[in-house]
């Protein structure tokens, strides 16, 4: 006999309960991300001589609003709840992307790059663990991260890294992803 503890089972509802986590946070981080480009959009959308960025922002807030839809229909599928703080994300999210564009360019694009860095991330471990339970479910969260991917590094060519204080911002705007995924896989 060991003095060992033996690890406890997973139960039946196991895998369940960690897809609905999965869901839950990958909903909440595409609504975050949503909100972030409308934030963006709403300082420099209209601003003369802006069209360039305000094009590329539309076009980003585009790409996570068709995530943001399919999600939406998977936590109906498989009747995962979203968050339920949906709505500070939703103002978070606004703040954090205006707030950055009331600091210029740079300061948006490093928003962007912060963000789809943690993302990426997120996803790369999403995908591993989903590989042979959920082919299908990693193969399009696959795509989800080259989209954000391209964002991320249409961010750094815009000049991302050259925005004031972007050490900072950088590891501020990281830090609260980071928090914001433990919070919404959970609650």
């Amino acid at each position: 006999m060991t003095d060992k503890p033996i690890p406890p089972r997973p139960g039946q509802g196991a895998w369940a309960a960690r897809m609905a986590e999965i869901l839950r946070v990958d909903h909440a981080g595409e609504l975050g991300a949503v909100h972030i480009y409308r934030g963006q959009r709403a300082v420099l959308g209209e601003a003369p001589g802006r069209e360039r960025i305000a094009g590329q922002l539309a076009e980003m807030e585009g790409h996570e609003a068709e995530h943001l839809a399919r999600f939406d229909r998977l936590l109906t599928e498989r009747r995962v709840r979203p968050t339920a703080l949906a709505p500070v994300w939703r103002l978070a999210g606004f703040a954090v992307g205006a707030g950055t564009a009331l600091l210029g360019e740079k300061a948006a694009h490093a928003c962007t790059e912060a963000v789809e860095t943690v993302i990426e991330e997120h996803y790369a471990g999403q995908i591993a663990e989903l590989a042979n339970r959920d082919p299908e479910l990693a193969a399009e969260l696959s795509k989800f991260r080259d989209e954000e991917l391209a964002h991320r590094d249409l961010a750094v060519e815009e000049g991302a890294r050259e925005a004031p204080g972007y050490s900072v911002l950088a590891a501020v705007i990281r830090a609260g992803c980071r928090t914001a995924i433990k919070l919404s896989e959970k609650i």
